[in-house]
């Protein structure tokens, strides 16, 4: 059936011109005489401009100018009409729930950004019949923890209905939401062994063609921190920053200091283990990496043994011991 198209002009729509609304602006503003005198540059939250889809299927977007994650969901949410607060997380460069590229603090500049949001809830009844669920939980920065990853053979392993990338919505009816990934760790471990429990999750929405069988993580070991030569680094506090990738040394500590918090706090985040990493830098002891931490990190109270634990991994790094 055609569309004729051919001989009319078609209007921008409202979604089309909010997105591109920046370019035609420096279009305007630069006007014949660009080639001859380029406009300074700004600053590179406000000049990188990354396209954007809704995993299960969408138009392409293009969302900028955002310093943290919860100004990108934002962005994301204007740019297709639907509410920031459906957004569970992100990834980047692919549409599937791959914890390998989930987004975190930093989007390589080439990055194609993936926004999943919220599908079917459910609520699952569950026996803690052993100590450890199996369980992984990482947070989107913005106030939802979901699982990360399923350890095989594990307790939650055996319950099909619980899948990687759903959003923990609450336990026994006390609402999570605003819980920091540790913090649902943390309320998961308390539960008392012999007891049931009820979960209330939120699947990801999934295009038809996604559906498969229960996906779990892989190993960190392929995960990528970022992509291309530069990245634009998200930070809580401050503007974002367009950085180098970590080094290889870099990336080998921040892999084992992920490894750690999983052991000690039963979470993962890669931008967590960045920022431990980024803070034991430029550190001589681990006195002056502890009081670095807590300037940094306070509010997680990371137990002694665990801080010398991080050190002694950066050191390593450091010698090249890995």
């Amino acid at each position: 059936m055609p569309l004729r198209l051919l001989g009319k002009k078609k209007g921008k729509s409202k979604e089309t011109s909010k997105l591109v609304e920046s370019e035609e602006a420096a279009a305007a503003r630069a006007g014949g005489d660009a080639a001859a005198a380029p406009p300074p540059p700004a600053q590179p939250g406000a000049r990188l401009l990354f396209h954007t889809q809704l995993a299960h299927g969408s138009p392409t977007g293009r969302v900028g100018g955002f310093a943290s994650v919860r100004e990108l969901y934002e962005q994301i949410g204007q740019a297709f009409r639907i509410p920031a607060a459906e957004i569970i997380f992100c990834t980047l460069n692919t549409h599937k729930i791959d914890m390998d590229n989930l987004l975190g603090g930093q989007i390589g500049l080439e990055d194609f950004i993936f926004a999943h949001i919220k599908g079917p809830k459910k609520e699952v009844d569950v026996l803690k019949s052993e100590d450890s669920l199996g369980l992984t939980i990482t947070d989107n920065g913005t106030g939802y923890a979901f699982i990360k990853s399923i350890k095989e053979d594990s307790l939650v392993d055996q319950i099909k209905a619980i899948c990687v990338g759903d959003h923990l919505e609450s336990i026994n009816g006390k609402n999570l939401v605003g819980y920091r990934h540790y913090e649902v760790a943390n309320l998961l471990k308390g539960l008392e062994k012999g007891q049931t429990f009820k979960l209330t999750l939120i699947e990801p929405m999934k295009a038809f063609e996604m559906i498969e069988p229960r996906l779990k993580s892989g190993t960190l070991s392929e995960a990528k921190i970022s992509k291309g030569r530069e990245t634009l680094r998200l930070r809580s506090k401050g503007p974002a920053v367009v950085e180098e990738v970590p080094s290889e040394i870099e990336e080998k500590a921040i892999k084992k200091v992920d490894d750690l918090l999983e052991t000690y706090m039963g979470i993962r985040d890669i931008e967590l283990a960045a920022t431990m990493v980024e803070a034991g830098r430029d550190k001589n002891n681990p006195d002056e990496f502890a009081v670095a931490l807590d300037e940094a990190l306070g509010d997680f109270a990371f137990p002694d043994e665990f801080v010398f634990d991080v050190w002694g991994a950066i050191g390593d790094a450091k010698q090249g011991r890995f």
